[in-house]
């Protein structure tokens, strides 16, 4: 398999850029903008790196038929966010529920959500991989013989 070195380097970027970007937004990465209300579990950092080396790997593969499976990863990333974000903190659900709500029936479902999202990114990947990506399948013109 030949990957380019800026293939690589996006799918590093994109990879380190969610770990970080998440971890701001959600407070789990300590910093002066955001404060966690929710503790930090070891759950929750777990789903955090397992999102965004699943999103570098997702950058990585391209398919080599064209087709694209940006709203299946599109979903998988929501929920996990959902799953490792401060459920207290977030507006939408506030807006949606009462906090106590979120901290007695939400909260507890986090890691089944991180986990379905788990689940739902790995088959994705799996499933790409074995349709085969750009730098997977070797392209040979129809006159060429393979040794």
């Amino acid at each position: 398999m030949h990957l380019s070195r800026r293939r690589l380097a996006t799918s590093a970027l994109v990879g380190a850029g969610s770990f970080v970007l998440f971890g701001v937004v959600t407070g789990l990465l300590p910093n002066p903008l955001y404060v966690r209300q929710v503790p930090r579990t070891m759950p929750d950092y777990l789903f955090l790196v397992l999102t965004a080396g699943f999103l570098g790997l997702y950058t990585l593969q391209r398919p080599a038929d064209g087709r694209t499976d940006d709203g299946a990863a599109t979903a998988s990333t929501v929920v996990c966010f959902l799953a490792f974000g401060c459920p207290t903190c977030n507006a939408v659900l506030l807006a949606l529920f009462s906090s106590s709500a979120l901290l007695t029936y939400f909260d507890p479902l986090r890691p089944l959500l991180g986990a379905v999202s788990v689940a739902l990114f790995g088959w994705l990947l799996y499933a790409r991989s074995r349709r085969g990506c750009d730098s997977c399948v070797e392209r040979r013109s129809p006159g060429s013989r393979s040794d």
